[in-house]
């Protein structure tokens, strides 16, 4: 598990981030499973595949302009919006059919997040449908108050702050008594502005520093991380 190092030990800094923490949030893609998952890969070629078809441009070209897109928009998406009048359900309910049978279901992830002590909701760029298939795959379903995606935006993705402004209104979040998990760091930028705890969620070896990227905590191990949170608040009668 790689941490922010800092003063204290790792467990006086999670009792005292977490200490008033009641509500945890947690992003789905490549956050409630691994990165090493096929899951993304297959998403990233049906977009392309998608923009191939709709604009009849070859496969470099609508990879190009998916990228830029992203880059410049938050998803590809809100960037084909831009100069397109889109079917916005069609494109989500084309990108995000895929197979998920290579994942596996994470047991170990479910009590960790079962025992958490608070509300638990997922804030996602894709669809409900997508989060839905893939906590379902996961062994995850049951646990979460809510899906918060992309429709449920206005299709303003994160790290737009105004994505965060709509969930946390629709879902009446204090965002100083909350806590994201989130694997991209620009991701964690506007919520800890106003507040929230800040977990990067990501491998080892890939250049995340939570102090340089603005995360409180850096984890590669979710369901550890989690399980920490659960025994040291409650260890500390929080």
């Amino acid at each position: 598990m790689n941490i922010l190092a800092g003063e204290g030990t790792l467990d006086a800094r999670i009792q005292a981030r977490f200490a008033a923490i009641d509500t945890f949030v947690f992003d789905l893609d490549n956050t409630l499973y691994p990165q090493g998952s096929d899951l993304w890969p297959q998403i990233d070629q049906r977009i392309t595949a998608y923009l191939m078809n709709y604009l009849g441009v070859d496969g470099l070209t609508a990879y190009a302009l998916q990228k830029y897109w992203y880059e410049r928009d938050g998803t590809s998406l809100r960037g084909l919006m831009r100069q397109y009048a889109i079917d916005v359900r069609d494109y989500l309910d084309f990108v995000h059919d895929i197979d998920r049978s290579n994942l596996a279901r994470n047991q170990r992830l479910a009590d960790a997040i079962a025992a958490l002590p608070g509300r638990r909701l997922v804030l996602t760029n894709g669809s409900k449908m997508h989060a839905e298939r893939t906590i379902t795959q996961l062994g995850l379903d049951g646990l979460f108050e809510r899906i918060f995606d992309i429709e449920a935006m206005e299709l303003v993705p994160k790290p737009n702050s105004a994505a965060y402004e709509k969930f946390f209104a629709a879902c009446a979040i204090e965002p100083s008594r909350a806590a994201l998990f989130e694997d991209l760091a620009q991701n964690l930028i506007a919520p800890q502005s106003v507040g929230m705890v800040g977990v990067l969620v990501g491998p080892q070896g890939k250049g995340h520093s939570a102090r340089a990227e603005g995360a409180d905590f850096v984890t590669d191990d979710l369901a550890g991380f989690v399980a920490r949170i659960v025994r040291v608040t409650r260890n500390s009668g929080t």
